[in-house]
């Protein structure tokens, strides 16, 4: 588990679980903060001053028990976002946003079944839970899930990754 890491905007704090994550990406660290900046960065409705995050890099075993707990699915998924309560706002203190979970074991498999590097698989589900982070909710229909799609389109160009859906057109 590392420190958190101070950015302009955001403090986000990157914890590894799972140790088959460091070969994702080179400065792993860096390269979550900056996806989830792009992230924050892309959504429409992202609050003002100070936020933090925090990101956990786990395997399956954790996000089902995670998924079980608090989505009553016992399965494991790729991503999980936990929104954190509203709550009054300290002076000098960063906003809490809330916690970006991942399963190592679902993405390698998702983005072999892809045929996309997973460092760009990981991009996408970092950008993606960030949004989840902000109220945007692909179930909630179509027009939603169209909208929240094409902030993650914008964010990953940022980042130099293709878009995720243009494989799915």
């Amino acid at each position: 588990m590392s420190a958190p890491v101070r950015t302009a905007e955001a403090e986000i704090d990157v914890a590894i679980e799972d140790p088959r994550w460091e070969g994702v990406a080179p400065d792993l660290e860096a390269f979550v903060i900056r996806a989830v900046e792009a992230g924050l960065a892309a959504a429409p409705d992202s609050p003002r001053g100070a936020l933090e995050v925090s990101v956990l890099l786990a395997d399956d075993a954790t996000v089902q028990d995670l998924n079980r707990t608090w989505r009553g699915k016992d399965k494991p998924t790729n991503v999980l976002s936990f929104p954190a309560a509203e709550q009054p706002l300290q002076p000098g203190m960063a906003r809490p946003l809330g916690d970006v979970v991942l399963a190592y074991d679902t993405m390698l498999r998702e983005s072999a079944e892809q045929s996309k590097p997973l460092s760009d698989h990981l991009a996408h589900l970092l950008v993606h839970g960030t949004l989840h982070l902000l109220g945007q909710d692909h179930e909630t229909g179509e027009a939603e899930a169209d909208a929240m799609e094409a902030l993650e389109i914008e964010a990953l160009r940022t980042l130099g990754v293709p878009d995720p859906y243009a494989a799915e057109a």
